[in-house]
């Protein structure tokens, strides 16, 4: 038989145990049934967010509104263009200035926008990636094969030939147009087209002859002159216009507005001596070559020597008349 004094020993012994250590010694481990509430974080403490687990999707935050989206590059085109020279073109500023599409802002105070180190006078032609090393004179057929051999008086069949290319070479070395390898890219073309004009200016009648000023632009060949009457105030040039998506606006138009040191609001790029005649498209300067293989997003380009003597030529409600289509868009 066990005595009331043997059975309440260990009871008694754990009892004064336990206020001899104190409150600690109340605290049960958990019970597996029993979900554990973590303690708030301190705020001053970091966390480290536990690695994810491979078997469960990891959601990609949404973008920032303000950071612009890069477009991928297209992949229908293997051997894209690309300047023949290393160096080729500016870096201080994108060559493809993407325009305005909206009506301009103006804030008056607006700082100016800066003028180029330097002119570019090199013209650096494009071509594709495979064909940049070398010097020697090039089998491939350009991108405006058959339109520089018009110009240049060859057989016009849009195929590059020996004697094509030994043609082409020797005008690319007498314009200085590097490198001069006889490919008929979009820097060939577009001085051909610009020298022709020079002798021709519009074969076609295809500008209005008018009392009044009118710029006059040839999106057909990329060039642009202002007459008034019969005579030409402003001689013809190269431009840029619209890529596909964003052709320049055709037909008859004014110059309703213009800002000198103008920068996009939209896409925080510099727009010197823009003039305004439809909605956001505007004649304006761009810092580097025109003859690239990508147009602009609808604004008519300019060199910034070209713009800027054009600056003084046009004025506010002088009229646009346009025609015809860049060629590839």
């Amino acid at each position: 038989m066990i005595s009331w004094r043997s059975r309440t020993a260990p009871l008694l012994f754990v009892l004064a145990a336990s206020l001899a250590l104190g409150p600690a010694a109340f605290a049960a481990s958990p019970d597996p049934v029993t979900p554990v509430l973590a303690a708030p974080p301190d705020p001053g403490t970091p966390v480290l967010a536990a690695p994810p687990d491979p078997g469960t999707p990891v959601l990609a935050a949404p973008p920032d509104p303000a950071t612009p989206v890069l477009a991928a590059p297209p992949s229908g085109d293997p051997d894209p263009l690309v300047p023949g020279v290393v160096g080729g073109g500016r870096a201080e500023y994108p060559m493809d200035t993407p325009d305005q599409v909206l009506p301009p802002l103006h804030t008056e105070g607006d700082p100016a926008v800066p003028e180029p180190e330097e002119e570019v006078d090199e013209l650096v032609e494009y071509l594709p990636r495979s064909a940049v090393v070398g010097t020697a004179c090039t089998v491939r057929t350009g991108t405006h094969q058959r339109r520089v051999e018009r110009l240049l008086g060859l057989p016009v069949d849009g195929k590059q030939s020996a004697a094509d290319c030994r043609a082409i070479r020797a005008f690319q070395v007498k314009e200085k147009i590097k490198p001069a390898v006889g490919y008929a890219g979009p820097v060939t073309w577009a001085r051909a087209e610009l020298l022709a004009a020079r002798k021709n200016l519009d074969p076609g009648g295809r500008c209005p002859v008018k009392k009044y000023a009118v710029a006059c632009v040839d999106l057909d060949r990329q060039l642009m002159w202002v007459r008034k009457g019969k005579k030409v105030t402003y001689p013809v040039v190269n431009i840029r216009s619209g890529r596909p998506g964003y052709a320049t606006r055709t037909g008859w138009h004014t110059v309703y507005w213009r800002h000198k040191d103008h920068w996009s609001s939209i896409y925080d790029t510099p727009m010197p001596y823009s003039q305004f005649f439809s909605g956001g498209q505007a004649f304006h300067a761009v810092y580097g070559q025109l003859a690239t293989p990508v147009g602009s997003r609808g604004c008519v380009n300019l060199t910034y020597r070209d713009a800027g003597k054009l600056w003084d030529v046009l004025r506010k409600g002088d009229r646009v008349y346009i025609w015809g289509k860049r060629p590839g868009s």
